[in-house]
């Protein structure tokens, strides 16, 4: 760790009080030992902050948009504030629309299913899962992984350019990879799609736990992002943008709370007249509990300041890629180079080892939980690779069939939560992996590297 950044560090701010800090779990060499949750990219642990909100509301809990009685009241109240506060918190427009869903993963389906007819999309290969498949229905146009940002840019364009110039067209793009950590230009692609007479939805599941996010700044017409990987637990996601396809668009689902008037038809049938308002795709009860620990979690990161949240994270970062450095048999993965900005997401192989064996040792021997296989992007992580499948070791990952080689990689993620005694413990054990060997023997159980007992 360089002076400047040793000297920075006595700035920054305390990690934020999360749940879970204080577990202890067993070590296969005996004892028991704090758990280090380095798996941020996949949930997020939960802040105290939130948890403490939503108990306090618990005894109060009620249906939403339902009843007449004091609880119903006061939950539709709370839930619609919610809206309010997350609108708020990504700085949309005055005339955009914010609709709840499930996660991230479903804001897009939800998407998809409201494209307008001969509606052609362009993704990168680089996307995870989430925005990556949902546009089957449509016509897909999967764009190579570039390997600088300005690249990025100039393929889109390129891509835009060959387009049918009078029908609609969406660009789907992450704001910070769930692989690599690293940021997309997404102002840039933003523009450049607009240029075009596109429209762009920015994944942000990665960029918002991490850092601000403006639709207007960043001039996005749709963001999507979880709650989960937002320190809000329960199970709920965003989609907010432009509200013009979603009205036009059937309901996502159908049923209560979507419809405002449904009639019987003399021939046995019935007429619907749907909301236009969010609630048109927000059709059944809905999670107020998942809604309000989203805006909680909103409040907390805005209340704590991301100027203050963002400067310790680069310095755990640096902590990070400083100590992996030092050990020569480990190599991080990167699209875009050593330099490129990035959140707290970092992948990287070691040589010698499968990567599910060398996460399933952290776990067992250092009480250290990270993520080994391909991070649902297996596009970007086969590209990041290379065709080179790891030594098979005494188990292999989950995608590799039994005997064969495979090919994945370990993440260590972190953020608002991470004391810094976690990345230093996760840097001093993967230094003695590599130089001491695993203490204990490993097995395959269920597609999963365990130790043998």
């Amino acid at each position: 760790m360089s002076v400047s950044t040793a000297a920075a560090a006595q700035t920054i701010c305390s990690p934020l009080p999360v749940l879970g800090r204080d577990v202890t779990v067993p070590l296969v060499t005996g004892g028991e030992v704090g758990y280090a949750a380095l798996d941020y990219a996949a949930s997020a642990p939960a802040l105290q902050r939130v948890w403490d909100d939503v108990a306090a509301y618990a005894p109060y809990y009620g249906s939403v948009h339902r009843g007449a009685g004091y609880l119903s009241q006061l939950s539709t109240d709370l839930f619609e504030n919610a809206r309010r506060t997350v609108a708020e918190f990504l700085d949309c427009r005055a005339d955009d629309q914010l609709v709840f869903t499930r996660s991230t993963t479903d804001s897009l389906n939800l998407l998809a299913a409201a494209l307008p007819a001969g509606c052609q999309v362009f993704v990168f290969e680089t996307e995870h899962h989430a925005s990556l498949l949902p546009w089957q229905d449509a016509r897909v146009t999967y764009l190579d992984a570039p390997r600088t940002p300005r690249q990025a840019v100039a393929t889109l364009e390129r891509a835009l350019a060959g387009r049918d110039p009078h029908g609609p067209a969406l660009v789907c793009v992450t704001g910070a990879s769930n692989v690599t950590g690293e940021l997309w230009p997404v102002r840039e692609l933003a523009a450049a799609a607009h240029a075009h007479g596109a429209r762009i939805v920015l994944d942000a599941a990665q960029l918002a736990p991490h850092h601000p996010v403006s639709v207007r700044d960043l001039d996005v017409d749709w963001v999507a992002f979880s709650g989960h990987k937002l320190y809000a637990p329960f199970g709920s996601g965003v989609l907010a943008g432009r509200a013009d396809w979603l009205r036009a668009a059937e309901p996502y689902l159908a049923g209560g709370g979507a419809s405002r008037k449904v009639t019987r038809r003399q021939d046995g049938g019935v007429d619907v007249e749907w909301h236009e308002s969010a609630a048109r795709h927000e059709a059944g009860s809905p999670n107020v509990i998942g809604a309000y620990s989203i805006a909680s979690a909103c409040k907390a990161l805005t209340e704590a300041g991301f100027g203050a949240l963002v400067a310790r994270e680069q310095y755990l970062v640096e902590k990070v890629r400083t100590g992996l450095a030092e050990v020569p048999e480990v190599r991080i993965l990167s699209l875009f180079g050593d330099d490129a900005p990035r959140v707290g997401v970092i992948s990287f192989v070691v040589d010698g080892w499968n990567s599910s064996h060398f996460a399933a040792a952290l776990s067992a021997e250092y009480g250290i939980g990270v993520r080994d296989g391909l991070f649902c992007a297996h596009p970007l992580v086969r590209t990041l690779l290379g065709s080179d499948p790891q030594t098979q070791g005494e188990c292999g990952a989950p995608e590799a069939a039994p005997g064969e080689k495979s090919l994945n990689a370990i993440r260590v993620s972190f953020g608002a939560g991470t004391p810094d005694e976690h990345v230093d413990r996760f840097v001093t054990a993967v230094r003695e992996l590599v130089t001491e060997g695993a203490t204990w023997t490993y097995r395959a159980e269920d597609g999963r590297c365990v130790p043998a007992v």
